[in-house]
């Protein structure tokens, strides 16, 4: 089976993540975790004008930022499968996170894409445009997780 995992570091993609690792359990699953930004589009601010170096900066901050959400559920993933018996790979995406996800499902060949009810930041508030998003245009199963409650 293969599943994809989209995370933005938030609780509901961390229950997520968990919920994958109850998923992938045989020998052979494939798990592909997925995070990405959205680009950051120029402010005109007359008279005073942004530089292109702080454009760079914020995109390879928050480059750095999604590689570490897909560090922190790979070693997550890792820590709950003990046996390694299960190819996880992780990837970072720029662009529109819904469309990204999905479009990643369709050419990766997903059988599943778990993500969370919830995002922050960057991929939103919502049944989050994303879920919404990802639930109404993928190729494939979706199973939208909730953060348990405490």
């Amino acid at each position: 089976m293969k599943i994809l995992i989209a995370t933005d570091g938030s609780e509901f993609s961390t229950a997520a993540v968990e919920q994958g690792c109850q998923i992938a359990i045989r020998p052979g699953d494939e798990v592909l975790v997925l995070s990405g930004y959205e680009d950051a589009f120029p402010i005109a601010a007359e008279p005073f004008a942004i530089s292109t170096e702080y454009y760079q900066k914020l995109e390879d901050s928050m480059n750095e930022v999604c590689e570490g959400f897909v560090n922190d559920a790979k070693k997550l993933i890792e820590s709950k499968l003990h046996n390694g018996s299960v190819l996880i790979s992780t990837e970072v995406f720029r662009g529109s996170p819904a469309q990204e996800i999905v479009e990643k499902a369709i050419t990766w060949n997903a059988d599943l894409i778990i993500v969370g009810s919830h995002g922050r930041g960057f991929w939103g508030r919502l049944l989050g445009s994303v879920s919404n998003g990802v639930v109404h245009n993928a190729p494939c199963n979706v199973l939208v997780v909730r953060k348990p409650k405490d």
